[in-house]
């Protein structure tokens, strides 16, 4: 091998790590800076959208398009029942082998998502024992909330858990129950099992992860466009072919943002626009909340994607991968998460 090809593969290494991973709220352009990415280094995407893995649930999770999914392989899509559970340990399983299998055949594995905890399965693990989902506190618990309202079953978890309780919002249901049947299960504060869990070795340690942002006002702005786009796109539709499936409205697939707003329209509970109102607001609020968490993992890098194309923003990971020694980086390219 002469000097020129030698320089050429030892490049090609610095720029290709094991693993990546593109994160950020909804609407921020995160798939179609992972394709153009891959485009540019190569690897497959592995999705980290806990409402993705659902089959026949596309436009309501914005999934990427036939198109898109000639330009780059995508992992953990379509691999769930929409009318059986589907936990995140099990994601875990299947995000990790799928990382496994691109590492040894085509790196880098590009972990892609705004579900903080699927992603968190994927690149450090969970380590903490899951428990299985219990239906009958579930059901319980959600007669709870719709005789008494929300707050009285987030006051259940502020009497066991007063630390978490106090980071989860009382609206944010699936939650707040996903904590007070681990607490059932285990008879420990969730959060006090978190904690031993963040003091492990993540799985993968060499990950490098960064995370897309910008202004609230023009995120928010997109949001309202995505949300009208999949009503146009047939989204009611699809929900009313899920619903005369048979597939009920308090399972996990149903509780996604786009599913229960219109489920709830379809059931005569409010009317259309209202349901579309309601919609742009919960996931403005979701963003929010994706915000938040992502801000607290001091590992990923931050691009202000704001009047960028997706193949801008991809140019930059490429060049931060590049020169990850750099002890600089040129002005404006790299922020914080609005």
């Amino acid at each position: 091998m002469c000097a020129k090809d030698a320089a050429a593969q030892v490049d090609k290494q610095r720029v290709r790590p094991r693993v990546i991973a593109i994160v950020g709220p909804t609407a921020v352009g995160k798939t179609a800076t992972a394709i153009e990415l891959v485009s540019r280094i190569g690897g497959e995407i592995v999705s980290a959208d806990s409402m993705a893995v659902y089959q026949g649930m596309d436009i309501g999770t914005a999934k990427p398009t036939a198109d898109e999914r000639k330009l780059a392989r995508f992992h953990l899509i379509d691999v769930a029942d929409p009318a059986k559970p589907f936990s995140v340990g099990e994601y875990q399983r299947l995000a990790q082998a799928a990382i496994e299998d691109i590492i040894g055949r085509n790196p880098p594995a590009i972990v892609v998502g705004g579900s903080g905890l699927y992603v968190k399965a994927a690149i450090d693990g969970l380590a903490l024992w899951i428990p299985p989902r219990n239906e009958e506190l579930r059901r319980s618990l959600l007669e709870q909330a719709q005789k008494l309202g929300n707050e009285a079953v987030h006051s259940r978890l502020a009497e066991v858990d007063p630390e978490l309780a106090a980071k989860i919002h009382p609206n944010n249901l699936k939650r707040v129950i996903r904590a007070l049947e681990i607490y059932e299960a285990t008879g420990l504060p969730p959060s006090v099992l978190f904690k031993k869990d963040a003091n492990r070795k993540p799985a993968y340690p060499d990950a490098r992860l960064f995370g897309l942002t910008m202004r609230r006002e023009t995120l928010y702005a997109r949001i309202n466009e995505r949300v009208d786009a999949m009503i146009a796109a047939g989204l009611i539709q699809e929900v009313a072919a899920l619903i005369r499936r048979g597939i009920d409205r308090t399972l996990p697939s149903m509780q996604g943002l786009g599913y229960k707003e219109i489920a709830g329209y379809l059931a005569g509970e409010y009317t259309l626009d209202q349901a579309v109102d309601l919609l742009k607001r919960n996931t403005r609020h979701f963003a929010k909340r994706q915000l938040t968490w992502f801000r607290a993992d001091k590992r990923i890098k931050w691009i202000d994607v704001e009047n960028r194309t997706a193949s801008e923003v991809a140019r930059i990971i490429e060049e931060e991968l590049k020169n990850e020694q750099e002890p600089a980086q040129p002005a404006g390219q790299f922020s914080q998460p609005g």
